[in-house]
């Protein structure tokens, strides 16, 4: 079992909660699209099984999947869950992004820029 991504203490703890109200599956995928402004986005979401190409890993009792285009992109990405007094939310911290957007959730690689979408 490849660790591609870490997930903190405080981002597995929201994300179990949210497992606790959710229908949609077992299992969380972390992925990476085309699009956004920098040409890449991530997406995590929950689904009730795991593709051919996915890379499953057990991370705080979480069955996590990451698909094996997305893997590259990905590895070393630690996924938090920040507190504040505006409200909370996950930050990813990609060691593999060169640039990113305002908002954080769109970015690029040297080796992968994607296609950039107006913002």
């Amino acid at each position: 079992m490849e660790q591609i991504i870490t997930i903190t203490d405080a981002a597995a703890l929201q994300i179990k909660d949210m497992m606790k109200n959710n229908e949609e599956g077992n299992f969380l995928r972390v992925a990476v699209h085309g699009g956004g402004c920098s040409g890449l986005s991530y997406g995590m979401g929950f689904t009730q099984e795991a593709n051919e190409n996915d890379i499953e890993m057990n991370l705080h009792d979480i069955a996590v999947l990451v698909d094996q285009e997305s893997a590259g992109v990905l590895k070393g990405t630690v996924i938090d869950y920040k507190q504040s007094m505006m409200g909370g939310g996950f930050t990813i911290d990609n060691p593999n992004a060169i640039a990113s957007c305002g908002c954080g959730s769109s970015f690029r690689t040297a080796q992968n820029a994607g296609k950039p979408e107006e913002c």
